[in-house]
């Protein structure tokens, strides 16, 4: 890509200068794009088709002057498109509007192109792809095509959740080919600024390769609900821990300037953790977000520090801040929050996208609807519902596809095109600050150089190594030695661990047992399937599971690796455990590498893991680290010096 920021750059000075010296873009870049055209000696992208360079195709100008002159150049429906991000699906085949090798809900999704068309649609956020990112690059290039021929040419903006982590967080996206670290909390548990400013680099790197321009993350909500179901994806329940780390998060991967950077939309303000029960708002069984701490103002601290980063984009929750403002209505619905609090005392001008589904029911099978997230407004319809939000200050509604309530709402009277504007200007403000409209293509050779860099894998491996936490270790059992014991497994691979010591099948032929436990959680009884995948309930082992675990414990000398998507409580388990060591997602190979010691855990636990669900039930929702005497209390860890 060098080549193509420089061609810019020689584009900007010529045309600065007023020099009639013609520039020739390098061939890939009139390869790919369909309106670089010469007038004058002055080579420039055409993006209107009118054979003259408009301000907002001159990227000598000021940001504000292209917003000004394209703002005035767009129609209403084109404004009410932009203001919506929703799904696209991605064919194995490249095809902006292909549906090769799609399946389940992407092989019912609309493609790019049809919301572009149809829709006037310029933002989407992308799941399930193919498992080589290059045809990934290959898609994004020809969606930036369709972009491009469009009456103004405004380029598209894709984001994505999270594909780094390697772990079972279930808004996780599909992470084949990107490099793979522990989850959030494993580096709340190694607490290193540089290393977290060094993960959001790669980030950075490998989102910019193949055309991911908008982050669907961080998530800095604080883990005070131990039971909340997503935990994993936040870095601690401790506000100046999370604030720590958030600021290089953000500066990592917007880079030093987001025309080589991917925009942040952090989220999700002004703190999703404190669930009742930990019940997430993702589905109507979510019983209010609740504060009997009186400790608001705590979840906000995060925020603060990604202000100062200058975040590029804030995300509200689904939650109802109940009886924190003047109506409990949920976040993106509530004025208090959005304009009182996030515009007006945080002085914040960025964008502000709703979180996914707040209007539109979703069919989810015969008989299912998945209820849209409008808590405290459900009896408002979709029209109703687009214009609350909008007056509470928000400027794109994520996970919808809907811009024709915004034209009837204009229209009709009840909200007027200057509002529409005030976020328009937002959202094209971004665009032009990412570059989009000077070059939005990605050199599709280069993909494989920088998603496969040796650096990179090897420092998400010790990310998964390193942040791992001893919380036990009886006799200084750890680490094992190497090709010297007999160990019977279980949930690890045996080809794995046959590479540090002899595997047996059964327990009582066995030196001692290596098992590796997920936290436990209980499927609320609901027909959502998606529902079913998130980890919510209880924290404890119950029934006959946990009698078996015990009876293997007490048969042979048993390690234990348990892996924390939220705070296990295992008092029993702890107690047989010959030792204990958690991990924030790693891989069969990582946690090997600790037992036997080649590498060594230097985590410290980024949540108390409580003693009892009892403990648990009488926590207050808002407060960190409040359990009665927990079991491990916020940062412990030891050493194998130790």
């Amino acid at each position: 890509m060098k080549h193509l920021f420089l061609s810019v750059v020689a584009l900007t000075l010529c045309i600065s200068c007023q020099t009639k010296e013609e520039v020739t873009l390098p061939s890939l870049v009139s390869g790919i794009s369909q309106k670089v055209v010469t007038k004058d000696h002055i080579q420039f992208r055409d993006l209107n088709n009118n054979n003259t360079l408009d301000p907002y195709e001159d990227s000598s100008q000021p940001i504000d002057v292209r917003v000004s002159d394209l703002l005035r150049q767009m129609t209403l429906e084109e404004k009410a498109g932009m203001m919506f991000i929703n799904g696209a699906p991605v064919s194995t085949d490249g095809l902006a509007d292909g549906n090769q090798g799609l399946e389940g809900p992407a092989a019912r999704m609309k493609s790019a192109v049809f919301n572009m068309d149809s829709l006037k649609m310029t933002h989407f956020n992308i799941w399930d792809i193919p498992a080589d990112p290059k045809i990934f690059a290959t898609w994004y290039n020809n969606v930036q095509r369709e972009a491009e021929a469009d009456r103004l040419g405004i380029p598209v903006t894709i984001a994505s959740d999270p594909r780094h982590h390697l772990g079972k967080n279930v808004i996780g996206m599909a992470s084949t080919g990107f490099s793979q670290f522990c989850e959030m909390p494993g580096f709340a548990a190694l607490g290193d600024e540089s290393l977290v400013k060094e993960f959001a680099n790669i980030v950075r790197e490998e989102y910019l390769a193949i055309g991911i321009r908008e982050a669907l993350h961080p998530q800095i909500d604080l883990a005070t609900e131990p039971r909340w179901a997503r935990i994993s994806g936040n870095f601690s329940e401790d506000a100046e821990l999370t604030a720590r780390l958030v600021k290089p998060y953000i500066e990592g991967l917007q880079g030093d300037s987001l025309s080589n950077g991917v925009a942040c939309m952090t989220k999700h303000f002004p703190g999703g953790g404190p669930q009742k029960n930990g019940l997430d708002p993702h589905f109507s069984f979510q019983e209010g977000q609740i504060y009997p701490g009186d400790n608001f103002d705590y979840h906000l601290i995060p925020f603060e520090a990604a202000f100062e980063a200058k975040t590029a984009a804030i995300m509200p929750y689904y939650g109802v801040p109940t009886d924190q403002t003047d109506e409990n209505v949920a976040m993106s619905y509530n004025k208090a929050i959005i304009t009182t609090l996030l515009r007006e005392k945080y002085k914040y001008d960025g964008v502000v996208c709703t979180d996914w589904g707040l209007i539109t029911d979703i069919p989810m099978g015969p008989d299912v609807i998945w209820k849209a997230r409008a808590w405290g407004v459900e009896d408002l319809n979709a029209t109703q519902r687009a214009l609350k939000i909008i007056e509470a200050g928000c400027d794109q509604f994520g996970g919808e596809s809907r811009p024709e309530l915004v034209v009837q709402l204009v229209k009709n009277g009840k909200l007027t095109e200057e509002r529409i504007d005030q976020s328009i200007i937002r959202l094209l403000r971004q665009k032009f600050k990412l570059g989009l409209f000077d070059n939005p293509f990605v050199d599709e050779s280069k993909v494989a150089s920088v998603l496969n860099k040796k650096s990179s894998k090897e420092l998400g491996e010790r990310t998964q190594r390193e942040s791992m936490t001893l919380l036990k270790n009886k006799e200084n059992t750890l680490p094992l030695a190497k090709n010297e014991l007999k160990v019977y497994i279980e949930n690890i691979d045996s080809t794995t661990v046959a590479n540090y010591a002899k595997v047996v099948t059964q327990p009582k032929d066995a030196d001692l047992a290596l098992i590796r436990l997920d936290t436990p959680w209980y499927p609320v009884d609901t027909n959502n399937f998606f529902a079913k995948g998130f980890h919510h309930g209880d924290l404890d082992f119950k029934g006959a599971e946990k009698e078996r675990i015990l009876k293997l414990m007490n048969t042979v000398p048993t390690v234990v690796n348990l892996y924390l998507d939220r705070p296990a409580v295992i008092p029993e388990i702890t107690a047989a455990a010959q030792a204990l060591i958690a991990d924030y997602g790693a891989s069969d190979q990582s946690v090997c590498e600790v037992l036997f010691g080649n590498s060594s855990p230097k985590g410290k636990l980024p949540f108390e893991l409580p003693s009892s669900m009892e403990a648990v039930a009488n926590q207050k929702t808002d407060v960190p680290y409040d359990s009665e005497n927990p079991l491990f209390k916020f940062g412990f860890g030891l050493s194998y010096a130790q």
